[in-house]
């Protein structure tokens, strides 16, 4: 199977920065019509004026946790191009404490931020793509989210949750002409650290040596679009060793426990 994403519109949300960024540069240069959501609006025109023909693309702020900002913007976005062809669940949150020393409402925080508002978003786009038959949900889960690690045990948790989620809309609305991606980032070097939340519920504020050693984001945005363009449902990406743990947690994962227990995650 071969994907065109040319004229096809992509709802971005998480576009003012990292992944969501370079994920939509790489998509807007493959001739997709972008639509750009985050908080930040400043940050959002930034991104669209640095896109292949600007005027054709749409910034859209939104606070995806918001249930009644979602309906505004998707007839917003309806309003403007009639459809969604590819909604790319990318917003998120990231996390980086002890399961001992995170609160039950930072623990509440990330399960919203991270699981609830992406589902309750797809649910809406949803209704509009099944009028046509076609389109395309992309979720931006995280090689935690298949391996679980030290210091994200309510993030491995929510994007572990995304990905069964995904997994029962891809086998219910296959016949229905709608497509499911979910994607697996390992490191990627982007601000996700600076912003993971502490136990407290308070900003890290600092960049981990991971990170900051990691791909970049147009590296995985490019590897990214090229794999859904292929058609792929399952794809991740990072280095060798996210690559094999994910395997091994498929296959191994016995093995794979003994090697994250003496993993450094920070």
């Amino acid at each position: 199977m071969t994907i065109t994403l040319n004229d096809k519109i992509v709802w971005i949300t998480g576009a003012s920065g990292g992944i969501g960024e370079a994920l939509a540069k790489t998509m807007a240069q493959e001739g997709a019509i972008v639509v750009l959501s985050a908080r930040r609006h400043a940050e959002l025109e930034r991104v669209r004026l640095t896109l292949p023909n600007p005027d054709k693309h749409m910034t859209l702020p939104l606070d995806i946790c918001i249930e009644t900002a979602q309906e505004q913007a998707l007839a917003a976005v309806l309003a403007r191009y009639g459809k969604i062809d590819m909604l790319v669940n990318n917003a998120g949150i990231s996390q980086r404490a002890l399961i001992m020393d995170t609160t039950g409402e930072t623990d509440r925080k990330i399960m919203e931020i991270d699981y609830f508002a992406q589902v309750a978003l797809s649910r809406r786009v949803l209704s509009s793509m099944l009028k046509y038959n076609q389109g395309q949900l992309v979720f931006i889960s995280s090689v935690a989210g298949l391996v679980g690690t030290q210091y994200r045990g309510s993030y491995s948790a929510a994007k572990a949750a995304l990905h069964l989620w995904a997994n029962s809309a891809r086998a219910e609305l296959y016949e229905q002409g709608i497509r499911v991606a979910v994607v697996f980032p390992g490191f990627v070097k982007t601000a996700v650290s600076m912003n993971a939340l502490t136990g407290s519920g308070e900003a890290l504020g600092k960049m981990d040596d991971a990170q900051a050693n990691a791909m970049t984001a147009t590296e995985f945005a490019v590897a990214t679009v090229k794999a859904l363009k292929a058609g792929k449902s399952y794809i991740v990406i990072g280095g060798f060793k996210e690559k094999l743990a994910a395997l091994l947690g498929r296959f191994a994962p016995e093995l794979l426990y003994k090697m994250i227990r003496k993993s450094k995650v920070r």
